[in-house]
């Protein structure tokens, strides 16, 4: 069943466009999720990453306190059992460091988004993850793009949506459970993104499945080169569920004394974005979701899942 998951080359985006495009619809409409190879993260800086993900998170405890925020875990470090999947009271088992958009003053939102913060113990983080930030928004905005054009959108649509939007780098480390109380807890319990896409690269062990249309868990396979794609609850609502969000998790190992980092990008629009059901989408009696803008959709669902109160 895991085979079923497209995989794509987003050389053929240039080479082969007609049936990427198609591909890419058809793969995300099915399972909500691809899997993409042959993007603009090379090995070696994802090695890089990764080291520095390990380097963060084996600070001491009372220095990576030192860089939350306070912001509803907007930015910086957010500390072991903090967030939980909406609707479930367990805490998941890990913790993780927000990297944000980084901002110049002439931009609309530059008041609005707090501001990253930067481990000082660690001096080439900051730049590292400016530039890996960059990256992985410019290889989600290409991918945005030709869903577009599929969608029969105007080419700017979701460019215009996603620049200086909300996006976050999420460093992710789910530690070793060997210590851990695992009875009703997981790494990451059953959950659909928030955002309208996400590029889940390669992580450093298996783990994540996804509840397919059928009512069964099924693994997403991915090797260290690959990035994992899927659509979130802002292009549910867009399309309205034609594009799913599709739930899912990462279970806990067999193995109790390995750790797995991961390192999720969510493509966010900007606050003031509409996430209106687009006209194509709607059904003659009307669409599944109320009107909401993407600032009031994200603060209703930080609250959701425990990392801001009502």
């Amino acid at each position: 069943m895991a085979n079923e998951i497209k995989r794509l080359s987003m050389t053929d985006l240039e080479s082969n466009r007609d049936e990427f495009l198609s591909e890419l619809y058809t793969g995300l409409k099915e399972y909500g999720f691809v899997v993409l190879r042959d993007h603009n993260i090379n090995r070696s800086k994802l090695d890089r990453a990764y080291a520095l993900l390990q380097e963060l998170f084996n600070l001491p405890l009372e220095t990576k306190l030192k860089y939350d925020s306070g912001e509803g875990g907007h930015r910086g470090y957010v500390a072991f059992g903090r967030e939980n999947a909406k609707g479930n009271p367990h805490a998941d088992l890990k913790e993780f460091w927000h990297v944000g958009q980084d901002l110049t003053a002439a931009s609309d939102y530059f008041n609005e988004y707090p501001k990253n913060v930067w481990p000082e113990e660690i001096p080439e983080f900051e730049e590292f993850f400016k530039g890996f930030y960059h990256d992985l928004e410019l290889l989600g905005k290409t991918v945005l793009e030709a869903l577009g054009e599929v969608m029969g959108l105007e080419k700017n649509f979701f460019r215009a949506m996603v620049t200086d939007g909300n996006s976050i780098c999420r460093l992710l480390h789910y530690p070793a459970l060997k210590n851990l109380d695992t009875k009703n807890a997981m790494r990451a319990a059953a959950h659909a993104d928030i955002n309208l896409l996400t590029l889940l690269v390669g992580a450093t062990d298996s783990g994540l499945e996804l509840w397919d249309k059928a009512g069964s868990w099924i693994p997403v396979e991915s090797n260290e080169d690959e990035i994992v794609l899927d659509t979130g609850d802002m292009m549910s609502r867009l399309t309205n569920d034609v594009l799913p969000s599709t739930v899912h998790r990462v279970v806990n190992p067999a193995d109790q004394e390995r750790s797995r980092y991961s390192m999720p990008f969510f493509l966010h629009p900007h606050s003031n974005a509409n996430l209106n059901c687009l006209p194509q989408y709607a059904e003659p009696d009307g669409c599944e979701y109320p009107p909401i803008t993407a600032g009031e959709f994200l603060d209703q669902r930080l609250v959701e899942i425990g990392l801001t109160k009502s």
